[in-house]
């Protein structure tokens, strides 16, 4: 059995798997509040180290050791994946109506045909009936959402909006100086963040969206502002350089499985017989 092919094709395939997020994290690293994908790489021994107390094989055994291939105990696995949830950098921008969160951990509710979902991207506008909404025309959830079923609705006369800290909204009086409050923006924060599931278009799923409550005093919303994609693009080029080179060296080492050490075994046979 040719024992190091098997694990150089385990570790192709991982590199793979590797190059597909590191080319997913530089095709976003100008996508407003979109955070960095990563994987955890790890190997068949560490594996079965976990996890070997749970198995019907006792130690020390014929029958765990016909279930433990030590051939290929260092062939290299994707064993998990993680998002690094940190915050982007902050860019002024010219619509007032474009908002950042400068705490990592607050996401924005929205209203979308698969039902209310979290997002970091507040490039927000107004619709044609006035409400405010994403880029994508989902509309952006109030903080009394889930009690009202409203919408956070601008009026057309409204010439100047101002938003504070906190996700209040306040719009002037027409012909006055005056200032007049408006709705106040839905700002979430999951118990765990670990469970937010990517759904594409910026957007995350979280079970029990619905038992949210809106944080009362967030002081991270910043009016006139955009987060920047937390990608660095440097080190995910390294990465995507070494992983190239690993897949390279992978190849060779199946190569060299396949074609030399056959054709030596082949030419040994052939001599003794």
């Amino acid at each position: 059995m040719q024992s190091g092919y098997y694990s150089s094709a385990a570790g192709m395939v991982t590199q793979f798997n590797r190059l597909d997020t590191i080319s997913n994290n530089l095709a976003n690293v100008n996508t407003i509040g979109f955070k960095e994908q990563n994987l955890v790489v790890g190997d068949f021994l560490r594996l079965y180290k976990e996890a070997r107390d749970e198995l019907p094989n006792a130690n020390q055994t014929k029958e765990a050791a016909q279930f433990l291939n030590r051939a290929m105990n260092k062939a290299p696995q994707i064993v998990d994946s993680y998002t690094d949830y940190s915050v982007g950098n902050m860019e002024k921008s010219d619509n007032p109506l474009d908002m950042a969160l400068s705490k990592e951990g607050l996401f924005f509710l929205v209203k979308t045909p698969g039902g209310v979902r979290l997002t970091r991207d507040g490039s927000f506008t107004k619709d044609d009936q006035g409400k405010l909404v994403t880029k994508d025309g989902y509309e952006v959830l109030p903080s009394d959402y889930f009690s009202t079923n409203q919408s956070i609705v601008l009026n057309p006369q409204d010439s100047t909006v101002q938003v504070d800290k906190n996700g209040q909204i306040f719009t002037d009086v027409p012909n006055s100086a005056k200032f007049t409050t408006g709705s106040k923006i839905f700002i979430a924060q999951p118990d765990n963040i670990a469970m937010l599931k990517k759904e594409g278009n910026n957007l995350y799923r979280y079970d029990g969206v619905t038992e949210f409550e809106s944080l009362e005093g967030s002081g991270a919303v910043r009016q006139g502002f955009i987060e920047k994609s937390n990608v660095n693009a440097v080190k995910m080029m390294t990465q995507m350089i070494e992983t190239n080179r690993l897949v390279g060296m992978y190849q060779k080492a199946m190569d060299t499985q396949m074609n030399d050490m056959n054709r030596d075994a082949i030419e040994k046979i052939a001599k003794k017989s």
